[in-house]
């Protein structure tokens, strides 16, 4: 059976990562029979990061985009019916949203003082309290730095927020004329972008952010709709 190496569950999510969700989507849409192992720490994994998929010969593979061909060289379609026209444009929504969105939503989190805390205590709760505040307090370093060197850690709120309505605002308007992003049913870009829209809207503490897709109908059923269509 294949494992899913993951972050646990948090904010009524599959995982506290997006990226680990998403694995999960591909996972149960390709029909393989998978089984869920949470980790905390992934330093020991191929790219220190989660999620990894473990086969049942114990080999890793590291990175959704990799897990994804994996089960499609297994016989996955995830993309049934799509013409190359419509692959093109699947993609490049994914990688919109992991490429940018996904940052705004890092630093949603990790970079606002009103959010931190209570992410960091379910983030990191299998760590003493005592220690917790100083040791985590280097990792949102490191995180805010990369925000920082990645672009979106230098723009103001105001800024960010307006980035992110434009990419919402598009999403929106692509589901306002179907129920999934590229068809009636979920496809690869849905697996992508459900998990970051859910995580922008099940935020551990009400932001603009979070406003803003709980406030979005179109939005807030998508995630739903995917969660309830894809069970995971």
């Amino acid at each position: 059976m294949l494992t899913l190496l993951t972050f646990p569950a948090g904010f009524g999510d599959f995982s506290l990562s997006p990226f680990c969700s998403k694995a999960a989507y591909l996972l149960q849409m390709s029909g393989q029979n998978w089984q869920r192992r949470d980790l905390n720490d992934p330093r020991k994994t191929p790219m220190g990061k989660l999620p990894v998929l473990q086969l049942a010969n114990g080999e890793l593979i590291a990175d959704t985009w990799n897990i994804r061909s994996y089960l499609e060289n297994q016989g996955a379609d995830f993309d049934a019916g799509l013409t190359d026209g419509d692959r093109a444009t699947a993609h490049l929504l994914a990688r919109m949203v992991e490429e940018h969105l996904y940052f705004l939503l890092l630093a949603d989190r990790w970079a606002n003082d009103a959010v931190w805390p209570t992410l960091r205590d379910a983030f990191f709760a299998p760590i003493p309290r005592p220690i917790r505040v100083p040791i985590t307090a280097l990792i949102r370093r490191n995180i805010v730095k990369a925000l920082e060197g990645q672009g979106v850690g230098r723009m103001s709120t105001t800024e960010q927020f307006t980035r992110a309505d434009a990419d919402l605002t598009l999403i929106a308007d692509r589901l306002s004329r179907r129920p999934f992003l590229m068809a009636d049913h979920p496809t690869a870009a849905d697996a992508s972008v459900a998990p970051v829209i859910g995580g922008l809207r099940d935020g551990p503490v009400e932001t603009a952010l979070t406003r803003r897709v709980r406030q979005d109908p179109v939005l807030s059923a998508y995630v739903d709709r995917m969660r309830e269509t894809v069970p995971v």
